[in-house]
């Protein structure tokens, strides 16, 4: 239980002013009654009453019991309870009381039993239970055995009857055990003695539950959703329609529906005959006798509920003695015993029972006789059923065992007979509910029902007390609140609930419209749609109350206790109450009710149902009266009242939160006022009451007729019509808030001292009631200014008529006294309630310490409700000028301004305000509305006349003042996204009039308070939306984004009517920034798509373009043409024309270098290009190997050129067109022998020589062959390829080429980039974003570059190159692009590897000119880094330096070769395998042929001294001696360490492994030798090669031409490069071996 504390400061345990329990017993008001107050040390937190004791639990979850304890053979007085001592280790936070038996249940959800067992209603079987009762709490576990494995049910809350008991879950599932039909369970053996779920109800959402004597109630949430915008669900309406009225008479549907179920809870559709089951046997309620369930005043000697006293239920006669009754404790014996031996003379059947092990359930267990009577009322047919019945009866009982001899007596049959007609003629009566009345009325209603059971519905909100555990929610507020709907949140009760009953209803008291029982749940057919909140059942009775203060009873009704006198009483009848009287509590007991309920004041009072108090000479007169053989329900009541009567006495007991009810007893709890808390939370229950009732008359008596009305639409017009519906729309949802806070705070009052202040919904759900409140003024007043009230109210004289004083009970005193219903005045009334709960909370506050959070929360929820009544109070005020200045101003051109959401603030029709320079004779009348400035021409205001208008929407005007000067004018400038224009004011007064109005409506319209902005305050930069109607690029455009001054500027999205669409930045009224375009293509039905970068209103910089045709072209744009470097994607593969150019453009044109892959021919161009144009030096490759460079000029082969086919056949002459030689040529073969002469023809085709063949000498071939093949001749140097990637990163750092620019403002290029990015990059990682963090700073970039600093510079360059949102990053990752477009696929041939190799050091060349741009510190390619100033660790750092080498020496390669080399690698790799492929293939036959020798005959082979061989090798830490045979054993570590070359990319990581390769080598060889040991050159070589063949690396020639090709010059003559020249000697020795 949370403790909550307390608003005066009361101690937590013991306050004397709460929980006040006082108890009396039922007598009615007829006599004196004085309430015994129970005096206990600990407040009362809960009452809970059985037949004849009682529970209490008190704070601090301790529990007490009182009366009459028969399983403990105890009598105990109220006034003294007993503690039930082995609960003191339980945190109880629930009790309840059934006829005989008690539960408490813990906060943890378990439930302890005891009491009677009889029936099995403990939950305890007859071996855990001692003389079928169980004296002391026993736990009883919930179990749900149809989960695997079985899981414990957590239990919320308790109902129990005399011989039955309910558990609701935490999942509102419902949980019976003991005996009965009344547990709802499919079910034929009786008693059940472990708790089962209620089936019939799962799927179902279980709010609360109620026991009777032999019946069960249950609230349920609906199953069809309702819509909370709408009113009850049996009145719908569709949105949008005009809506149709349904009117159901109430009886006639719940007549037609109950008509058709018979007691299993299903539906008949023909009259049959039921057989009921096999019955038990009875036996004795208790050992210490007649303790009567059912003894009242009233009822002296009754057979048991519904059971014939003739018959048995299944048939049999019955012949068995006392224990088949329920006797009076007082009652005399004499007469008992002479009815029994009556009872025993007319029977005609014997019967010897036998208890069995099954046998231990009394007969009030068996369902009564009632549950097996035929939906007929025809006496033939229930007596040819009973006589057939008796037969399948007696053979069933003969077969196990018990002999039953019968006959068929005329006596017995007879009597049955009589019983049958008189209980058809009681059926018949006119105030009793019939069958056959019921079966009349059918034919009005459909025999649907509305709730069907078992659908899957259950929400996953469950109750307060299941969010909150509590031990002091009393028992009249046990029903489950779960969530509201999605509208309101958590916290809001529901009020779309069902009613549903089962078990015996003999008195009608299931609701069901006739007398039948249940074996199965079936909802309450009349109550679904009533908003019932509440049930409570009495013995033979039942109550539901509904949101709007409304009782419902049914049931037996003998002693008055259902509150009024009307028939049937088998069917849901409203209590008669008296006018100004609201329940919000109800209770039932054995034969009375008692209702809570709001008077006249404050404190709530008490209104008792039932009996009156008789003389005790009456009584005994009575007590000796028998009651007639066939009695099947308790007599009735001499005296009683007809409708609910006041108890005085309740107005000493203070303030009552809750009553409670059980056998004869009544109890309540209140609390005492202290310092006005108590009185204020009721004080708010009770308005919050009155105002649903209220609202749900209006409601009832003048929106929902006027609604249904089918002339609503004609008379008031199409759009008042949808405002009035909207207007009916916004009272209905403030409606169901009401009901809903109003049923909240009747909860709350029901746990004032449980309760934390702050829970309260007007605080916890402000939000909530601002909108709905808000959302209901608006509605209102648009209706109000577009003058629907003035039609209205004719509608709704015509549709009232002669009716029309229903409604004056629905004004209240401050609204107009006249006859006629101020209709106005009326629907704004529900606007006062604001400042009601701003009293309330106020008061409330004034309870607590100003430094307390409650009184924080209470004082800052108090001038919330405060602020918005005055704020809803000065829009009412605004919507009735605006109805008056249009009522003022009629006529056709005016109605063109008039709009629902538009409210008037001043207009000029004074003349006050002109325009500038305005013509003598032109009238110019100027209107400000809360979203428009209307500038009307040719105006008469008088006459509501004017030629034009012109509307300009305060979202997009900007107002300024215009300082006055010599001319003297009084202005006012307006500026507006097309045009400007300036107003002058008549006095400087009414410029301050309309400065400050129009400020305030463009503060207000822009979200702001606008309470009084200052002049020219309002928001130059502003958020909204536009259309564009003059002439201009905007033409027709809908602008929605950021302004500043009237001019487009931020983000924005503008949209054309013909489909173009921008989203993105502007910037002074032109897109600027990034930006996504969609322009649309009408002749391929498809839009062109552009992301990227814009520039004064162009298409400028990096960006995307998607055309409709299906190219796609990434690059630079300049001024809306693609200029720079981009790439282009042409087509598709199933297309004849589809191919990638990479390259730069020139004015939309391809101009200058790039590459050209024909994906269609299988040809890559490289060259120049020029107007779209091959023209200039150039390489084409062709996927069958056909390499070629020459010229290009007209988009053709033309001049000199080189072709060489795949076999080295080189062909070097003039060429005229692709592939076509025409000229002067020389073939040279692949054997070295050559055609010299004239060609003439294409390549592909064949060629016409005229010309002289050559055979070489045999000493020359290699020196023709090697001047032949010289390549390169005619390729574009390195140097000028890929400029314009390089221009595009200079371009980003702001420099106009390459070093021109400053070298700050580059520097905040890249920090802007770098910010843009990071804040417009929602999905960055965790380490992308730290990258960038880091990349944010700018670094030291002035400082002469260092050996203390060289390695920041390198560790800055490696983070940006790994974003490419940082320029160098960008340059990377497009070099890269390049690269490979070039190189791979067709571009992977051996002929390129050389001017790929040129490309990188290109590359490097070009990059480190850009890092010395950006690190102007850093020297010359090659040079060397000077030393800091002297310092002791510099000078340390310095020494280390000089003792690895010396100097440090900076060379592009070193710096920025690990940068490019690893993402360049596959291609250059593949290019170089290609080359060598050939002495690959030689040294790999070499490298497997000579590895099948043992180690030590491979050391010998290669003439490796002996004294370098190893002799012992480790394996696994243990030594072994090396052999002959041994193989793979010597120099392991130094063979795996070079191994590690194929996995490095740059030459210098290369270098570094054969150089730890030589280190482990050494290390291996150390041990064999004595002292100081220096390799020679004759003595290494053999070794290394060893360790080489054995390293079997695959493409060691790649790998050696690769590092000989870009390894630093500056280590090629040290040691690194003596080591490198020492494994290509190798590999030139391995590849040159002799294989014999």
């Amino acid at each position: 239980m949370e403790k909550t504390e307390s608003p005066v400061g009361e101690q937590a345990l013991t306050p004397p002013e709460r929980g006040q329990l006082h108890i009396w017993q039922s007598a009615g008001p007829s006599v004196q009654l004085c309430p015994e107050r129970v005096l206990l040390s600990r407040p009362v937190l809960q009452a809970a009453l059985g037949e004849h004791h009682g529970l209490l639990l008190t704070q601090g979850g301790l529990v007490y019991s009182f009366g009459e304890l028969l399983w403990r053979d105890l009598s105990v007085p109220v006034s003294d309870p007993v503690l039930e001592v082995s609960l003191l280790k339980r945190k109880v936070v629930r009790v309840a009381a059934g006829g005989f038996h008690c539960g408490a249940l813990s906060d943890q959800g378990n439930i302890y039993m005891w009491g009677e067992n009889t029936a099995g209603q403990c939950g305890l079987t007859e071996s855990e239970a001692s003389n079928i009762t169980v004296s002391e709490p026993c736990p009883v576990p919930v179990v749900d055995s149809e989960v695997n494995p079985p899981a414990v049910v957590r239990v919320v809350d308790l109902a129990f009857g005399r011989e039955h008991s309910l558990a609701l879950s935490a999942k509102n599932e419902l949980w019976a055990w003991g005996s009965g039909c009344q547990l709802g369970l499919v079910n034929s053996t009786f008693p059940v003695w472990k708790p089962q779920k209620v089936e019939h109800l799962a799927g179902r959402h279980v709010l609360q539950v109620a026991c009777g004597a032999y019946h069960s109630l249950a609230l349920v949430r609906s199953l069809t959703s309702q819509n909370y915008n709408t009113q009850n669900p049996s009145e719908k309406i569709e949105r949008g329609q005009s809506p149709q009225s349904f009117v159901i008479e109430r009886d006639k549907l719940l007549a037609a529906d109950a008509s058709h179920y018979c007691p299993l809870g299903v539906e008949l559709t023909k009259v049959i005959s039921g057989e009921t089951p096999p019955r038990r046997s009875p036996r004795p309620r208790l050992p210490r006798g007649g303790k009567s369930a059912d003894s009242s005043p009233c009822t002296k000697l009754e057979p048991h509920e519904d059971t014939d006293p003739l018959t048995q239920v299944d048939g049999s006669h019955m012949s068995h003695p006392l224990p088949a009754w329920r006797a009076n404790k007082d009652s005399a014996l004499p007469d008992e015993m002479e009815l029994q031996n009556h009872v025993q003379k007319n029977s005609s059947l014997s019967w010897d029972h036998t208890k069995g092990p099954g046998d231990t359930d009394s007969l009030s267990s068996y369902t009564s006789d009632d549950s097996c009577v035929s939906s007929t009322t025809s006496t033939d047919l229930l007596t040819s059923s009973f006589k057939e019945d008796l037969q399948i009866k007696s053979q069933t009982n003969s077969n196990n065992g018990v002999v039953m001899p019968y006959s068929s007596s005329p006596v017995c049959l007879e009597k049955v007979q009589l019983f049958l007609v008189a209980e058809k003629q009681a059926l018949q009566g006119q105030k009793s509910s019939s069958l056959t009345n019921i079966n009349q009325k059918g034919k009005a209603a459909a025999n649907g029902r509305r709730s069907l059971p078992g659908t899957p519905t259950r929400g996953r909100n469950g109750s307060p007390r299941r969010r909150r555990p509590c031990a002091c929610i009393p028992s009249s507020v046990c029903q489950t609140q779960a969530a509201a709907p999605e509208e309101a949140g958590d916290g809001l009760p529901f009020l779309e609930t069902e009613v549903w009953s089962w078990g015996r209803g003999s008195e009608g008291q299931l609701g069901h419209g006739d007398q039948l029982a249940r074996l199965q749940p079936l909802c309450i057919k009349s109550l679904t749609g009533e908003e019932v909140i509440k049930v409570a059942a009495g013995s033979h009775h039942s109550l539901a109350l509904t949101a709007n203060c409304q009782v419902y009873s049914w049931g037996s009704n003998m002693c008055g206790q259902l509150g009024h006198v009307n028939s049937p009483v088998t069917v849901p009848q409203q209590t008669k109450l008296s006018d100004g009287l609201q329940v919000w509590d109800i209770s039932a007991g054995q034969s009375h009710s008692l209702l809570l309920a709001d008077g006249d004041c404050v404190q709530p009072v008490l209104l008792y149902c039932g009996q009156q108090c008789e003389p005790m000479s009456v009584q005994r007169d009575k007590s000796h009266q028998g009651q007639r053989v066939c009695q099947r329900s308790p007599n009735r009541a001499e005296s009683y009242t007809v409708r609910p009567t006041l108890l005085p006495f309740c107005m000493e007991m203070g303030y009552i939160g809750s009553v409670c009810c059980g056998g004869l007893s009544c109890a309540v709890l209140a609390d005492q006022n202290v310092m006005g808390f108590i009185s204020a939370i009721h004080e708010l229950a009770s308005r919050e009451r009155q105002f649903f009732c209220w609202m749900s008359n209006t409601k009832k008596l003048l929106l929902k007729p006027l609604r249904n009305r089918e002339s609503v639409c004609p008379l008031l017009g199409e759009p008042c019509t949808h405002l009035f519906f909207s207007l009916c729309e916004s009272f209905f949802r403030l409606s169901v808030l009401i009901g809903r806070h109003s049923t909240s705070l009747s909860y709350f009052l029901h746990d004032v001292q449980g309760q934390d202040v702050t829970s309260l919904l007007l605080m916890t759900h402000t939000e909530h009631f601002v909108d709905i409140y808000k959302e209901y003024c608006s509605s209102v007043g648009d209706f109000q200014v577009m003058g629907g009230f003035q039609s209205l109210h004719k509608l709704l004289l015509e549709c009232l008529g002669s009716k029309q004083t229903v409604l004056a009970q629905l004004c209240v005193s401050d609204q107009s006294g006249s006859g006629d219903v101020d209709l106005v005045s009326l629907l704004y009334w529900p606007l006062q309630q604001l400042h009601q709960y701003s009293r309330v909370l106020l008061k409330l506050a004034a309870c607590y310490d100003v430094l307390t959070t409650e009184y924080q929360s209470l004082h800052q929820g108090c001038g919330q409700y405060e602020s918005l009544s005055l704020s809803l109070s000065k829009r009412k005020k605004e919507a009735e000028t605006t109805f008056l200045f249009w009522k003022t101003h009629p006529g056709k051109t005016t109605e063109i301004l008039r709009l629902p959401k538009r409210r008037v603030v001043c207009e000029s029709s004074n003349r006050s305000l002109t325009l500038q320079n305005a013509g003598r004779f032109s009238n110019h009348w100027f209107m400000l509305f809360s979203d428009a400035l209307v500038h009307t021409q040719g105006a008469i205001p008088s006459q509501s006349l004017f030629s034009t208008h012109h509307v300009y929407p305060l979202t997009c005007l900007w107002v300024k003042p215009v300082t006055e000067d010599s001319s003297g004018l009084y202005a006012i400038k307006i500026t507006c996204p097309e045009e400007s224009f300036t107003l002058v004011a008549s006095t400087p007064q009414e410029k301050n009039k309309w400065l400050r109005s129009l400020n305030q409506a463009v503060d207000q319209v822009l979200g702001g308070g606008g309470q009084g902005s200052s002049p020219g305050s309002t928001a130059m930069s502003r958020t909204a939306s536009y259309m564009f109607t003059g002439e201009g690029r905007f033409k027709d455009a809908q602008y929605t984004g950021g302004w500043l001054a009237g001019h487009v500027h931020g983000r924005g999205t503008m949209k054309w009517p013909d489909g173009r669409a921008y989203s993105g930045n502007f910037r002074k009224g032109q897109e600027d920034g990034f930006g996504h375009c969609i322009i649309p293509n009408k002749l391929l039905n498809k839009p062109d798509i552009y992301q990227g970068q814009w520039k004064d209103g162009k298409i400028h910089g990096f960006g995307k373009y998607k055309y409709a045709c299906g190219e796609v072209y990434e690059g630079c744009f300049c001024d809306g043409q693609r200029h720079g470097y981009g790439m282009l994607q042409s087509g598709k593969l199933d297309k004849k024309s589809s191919g990638v150019f990479i390259g730069q453009w020139v004015h939309d044109r391809k101009t200058g270098y790039g590459v050209y892959e024909d994906i269609t021919r299988g040809e890559k161009y490289m060259g120049l290009w020029l107007d779209d144009q091959r023209h200039g030096s150039a390489v084409v490759v062709t996927q069958y190997g056909v390499y070629f460079e020459g010229t290009f000029r007209d988009n053709k082969m033309s001049g000199q050129g080189l072709l060489v086919s795949d076999d080295n056949t080189a062909l070097h002459g003039e060429f005229s067109d692709d592939w076509t030689v025409n000229g002067k040529g020389v073939l040279s073969l692949a054997n070295g022998d050559c055609l010299e002469g004239f060609f003439n023809g294409e390549w592909t085709t064949g060629l016409k020589v005229v010309g002289t063949y050559n055979k070489p000498a045999i000493v020359e071939p290699e020196n023709k062959e090697r001047n032949i093949l010289q390549l390169g001749k005619y390729v574009v140097p390195a140097g000028q390829r890929w400029v314009c990637v390089f221009d595009e990163c200079w371009s980003r750092l702001g420099c106009d080429a390459a070093g021109r620019g400053e070298r700050t403002t580059a520097w905040e290029n890249i920090a802007v980039t770098i910010s843009t990015a990071r804040r417009h990059s929602l999905d960055l990682s965790r380490s992308q974003n730290k990258i960038l963090e880091s990349l944010e700073f700018i670094p030291q970039y002035g400082d002469q570059v260092t050996t203390a600093n060289y390695d920041n510079i390198r560790r800055y360059l490696i983070k940006a190159c790994e974003t490419p949102l940082h320029p160098l990053g960008w340059l990377v990752e497009t070099l890269i692009t390049v690269y490979r477009m070039t190189y791979v696929g067709v571009g992977a041939n051996r002929r390129l590897l050389r001017q790929a190799v040129n490309e990188v050091h290109a590359f490097l060349t070009h990059f480190y000119c850009l890092v010395r741009f950006l690190f102007p510190g850093l020297p010359e390619d090659g040079s060397v880094i000077p030393d800091p100033p002297a310092s002791l660790s510099q000078s340390r750092q310095n020494s280390a330096i000089a003792e690895q080498g010396g100097v440090v020496v900076v060379s592009c390669s070193s710096l920025l070769l690990p940068l490019l080399l690893p993402r360049l690698y596959p291609p250059l790799f593949t290019l170089y395998c290609l080359q060598e492929e050939q002495e690959e293939t030689q040294y790999w036959e070499r490298i497997l042929r000579l590895n099948k020798q043992p180690d030590q005959s491979l050391l010998s082979f290669l003439g490796v001294q002996e004294k370098f061989w190893p002799v012992w090798m480790s394996i696994l830490g243990e030594k072994k001696q090396i052999v002959s045979s041994s193989e793979d054993a010597c120099f392991v570590s130094a063979i795996e360490t070079l191994q590690q070359i194929s996995t490095t990319f740059t030459p210098s990581d290369k270098l570094l492994v054969i150089q730890k390769t030589f280190e482990e080598l050494t290390q291996e060889v150390k041990p064999m030798l004595e002292g100081d040991f220096m390799w020679c050159m004759d003595d290494l070589l053999p070794l290394f090669l060893y360790v080489v063949l054995r390293a079997r690396i695959r493409n060691l020639g790649a790998e050696v031409s690769l590092i000989e090709d870009l390894m630093d010059p500056n280590v090629q003559h040290g040691e690194l490069g003596l080591m490198f020249t020492t494994l290509k000697a190798c590999y030139i020795q391995i590849r040159q071996e002799s294989t014999t």
